[in-house]
């Protein structure tokens, strides 16, 4: 008797210990998300499921280029790319992004301007013309999703608080053959 009990508890004990690494692994560490809309595509596809890496963060900071996950409502976080760090002067020219008078190819958008044969893929502006700064505001980032057309994004709600943002997305992970770890552009 004495030794099932002993036998139980050991098993209570391993249930529990189990439960509290899941529970850290997902509050402090990983987390899922779904991927909910077109904006990111050709990236990121509608119904993606994918892994947030939430610890990278707080050792570092988010670099250009990131895809991030952000809190942009009390119910709703977004998936964007970061476009403009603190600091930083952003301008699109003739589909050209220029990053402080230096442009920039983002090669993940490829496939989506030979595709738009009506006009350019992102439409020129200057960050002063859409959000009355000069330059992206110390702890903010300015973000867009890759498919600009139809993407609700800095253009709209303005830079993002650093201290918005949950974590960078890392690995899709769901349907099956969308599984691929998420490169940063080179």
């Amino acid at each position: 008797m004495a030794e099932q009990k002993s036998q139980t508890w050991e098993w209570i004990k391993a249930v529990l210990i189990a439960i509290g690494l899941a529970v850290v692994i997902r509050y402090f560490l990983f987390a899922p998300i779904l991927v909910d809309g077109v904006s990111m595509m050709p990236t990121l596809h509608d119904q993606n499921r994918m892994i947030v890496n939430k610890i990278g963060y707080k050792v570092g900071e988010p670099q250009r280029f990131d895809i991030i996950v952000f809190k942009a409502t009390e119910e709703k976080d977004y998936i964007k790319r970061v476009i403009g760090l603190p600091g930083d002067h952003i301008e699109y020219k003739n589909d050209v992004l220029y990053v402080n008078g230096k442009p920039y190819k983002e090669s993940y958008l490829d496939q989506y301007k030979k595709e738009a044969t009506d006009g350019p893929l992102t439409y020129d502006f200057t960050l002063e013309e859409i959000t009355g700064e000069k330059t992206v505001p110390k702890g903010k980032l300015f973000v867009l999703g890759d498919n600009r057309r139809y993407s609700k994004d800095s253009r709209t709600i303005g830079a993002v608080s650093i201290k918005d943002v949950i974590g960078k997305a890392n690995f899709v992970y769901w349907p099956m053959e969308d599984i691929h770890m998420i490169k940063k552009p080179q």
